[in-house]
C-alpha cells in the first residue's frame, strides 16, 4: 500500500488529489508542520528536509509534490499517465512553470486575504501580488486559447498540478476575469469526483 506522510490542508492535498484520481489503496498518515512533528529521527530518515509531503511506496521513497506527483501518474497505467515523451516533458514544463511563477505570489496572495488574522494583514501585499501575478496568468491564459487541457486532449498530472496551486487564488478571491480561458480550465478541473473527495476531506477537519 501507498503511504502519504502529511495532511490535507498541505501542499500533500495536491498529492491526495492524485492519489484520488488513480485510485490506488493509500493510507495517509497525519503530519502537521510543527519542528517536532517533522524533525524524528524516524521521519527525517523519509525526508531530510523535514517537510512534507513524503510519499513511501515500498523501497522508493520521494519528497516534493509536484515529482510525487509525476512518479505516481507515470507509475500507474489510466488517463492521468502521459503516454509519450512529449507530453511528459509539457507535464514537467508547466508543473515546475507553476512552482517557480505561481506558487509564492499565490501563497502570499492567499495570506494576506485570508488566513492571517485581520492585524496582520496587509493590502499592499495582496495588491502587489495580485499585480504581479498578471503576467503568469496571461501566459497560462494563452496557453490554453482553444484547448480544453494543457498536455494532449484530456486532463493529466499537468493539469492537476497547476490547478492545485492556482486554487489558492478561488480561496483569496483572485480576480479571473481578465482571463477567461484559465477561469474556464480551472472550474472544470475543480469539478473533478478525485477533488471534491479530497476538498470534503479538508472541510471535515
Amino acid at each position: 500500500m501507498l503511504h502519504l506522510y502529511g495532511n490535507a490542508k498541505s501542499r500533500a492535498m495536491r498529492c491526495l488529489w492524485m492519489l484520488e484520481e488513480i485510485g490506488e489503496p493509500y493510507q495517509l498518515i497525519e503530519k502537521s508542520t510543527r519542528p517536532d512533528d517533522l524533525q524524528t529521527p524516524e521521519y527525517l530518515r523519509l525526508n531530510p528536509n523535514a517537510r512534507i509531503p513524503t510519499l513511501v511506496d515500498g523501497e522508493v521513497v520521494l519528497w516534493e509534490s509536484m515529482a510525487i506527483n509525476i512518479y505516481l501518474a507515470q507509475k500507474h497505467q489510466g488517463p492521468m499517465r502521459c503516454d509519450s515523451p512529449e507530453l511528459l516533458g509539457l507535464a514537467a514544463q508547466w508543473s515546475f512553470w507553476a512552482v517557480l511563477e505561481l506558487e509564492e505570489l499565490l501563497l502570499d496572495l492567499l495570506q494576506h486575504r485570508a488566513v492571517l488574522p485581520d492585524f496582520a494583514r496587509d493590502p499592499s501585499h495582496a495588491e502587489r501580488s495580485e499585480l504581479l501575478l498578471q503576467k503568469p496568468l496571461g501566459v497560462l491564459n494563452d496557453a490554453l486559447v482553444g484547448r480544453q487541457f494543457l498536455a494532449g486532449d484530456r486532463f493529466t498530472v499537468a493539469d492537476l498540478n497547476v490547478a492545485s496551486i492556482l486554487v489558492w487564488g478561488k480561496m483569496a478571491r483572485l480576480d479571473f476575469s481578465a482571463h477567461s480561458n484559465v477561469a474556464r480550465w480551472l472550474d472544470v478541473c475543480l469539478t473533478r469526483p478525485a477533488y471534491r473527495r479530497v476538498r470534503d476531506r479538508t472541510a471535515r477537519k
